[in-house]
């Protein structure tokens, strides 16, 4: 038999699947979770600690509570990348934006491509005004145009494995200042992508995809190179 308590968990997850409740976002206050759901505090908090310790939840000392992940294997990625190499966590990534590119070459539809296409601007105009690259900006809408190739796939579990990983790269790429520029920013990469897919040519937007690979790994082996920062 189902409890109260298990109830008013499933409609919390439930508003965080649906995007009623977005990644990143507070959740509405205890008072008004007792309102809305028509249940008594007691079960609310229950509810929303059970969710804090399955990590899709939280909770943040005199903030508020907020939205961890977005699904159960959404939360148990993000419990185990944060024990993952960054190299480990790139390679599976890259893995799944070879693997994603050609089917979105294959099953794209028109809405997608403009997503791609508009990303991709967007991306420029952020190298334009960040030319090397290692700004919140430029990272969010490089993220931004991966995303929407991944989404061009078709493929629900692919969307969300990428979206699990892609936080976590983009966290840690954020802390990096050197390494990327060059090889990754400037090769056209990108721009080979978008022509590959606009073109329903999987071989093409695979191999696209294989050579940003090359050129992230390159970037991240120059990063490890580079001797410590000397303490001003």
């Amino acid at each position: 038999m189902t409890t109260l308590v298990q109830q008013t968990i499933e409609r919390i997850q439930q508003a965080i699947e649906s995007g009623s409740w977005p990644l990143g976002e507070k959740i509405p206050a205890e008072g008004r979770l007792v309102e809305s759901l028509g249940v008594g505090r007691n079960t609310v908090r229950e509810a929303v600690r059970a969710l804090c310790h399955t990590g899709l939840l939280e909770a943040r000392r005199g903030d508020g509570t907020y939205v961890r992940a977005t699904s159960d294997l959404n939360a148990a990625l993000q419990r185990r990348l944060r024990h993952a190499e960054l190299s480990h966590v790139l390679q599976v990534r890259l893995s799944l934006e070879r693997e994603a590119a050609a089917v979105a070459a294959v099953n794209r539809g028109e809405e997608d491509l403009a997503r791609i296409l508009s990303a991709l601007l967007a991306r420029r105009r952020a190298l334009e005004t960040d030319p090397d690259g290692v700004g919140p900006e430029f990272i969010d809408r490089d993220l931004d145009f991966h995303r929407a190739v991944v989404a061009a796939s078709g493929n629900p579990l692919m969307v969300d494995l990428y979206e699990s990983i892609a936080q976590a790269v983009r966290h840690s790429i954020e802390s990096l200042s050197v390494g990327w520029p060059g090889e990754v920013l400037g090769s056209g990469t990108h721009d080979d992508l978008a022509d590959a897919i606009a073109r329903r040519d999987p071989e093409a937007a695979e191999r696209a995809a294989w050579a940003h690979t090359r050129d992230a790994q390159a970037a991240l082996d120059r990063t490890r190179s580079q001797p410590p920062p000397i303490p001003g």
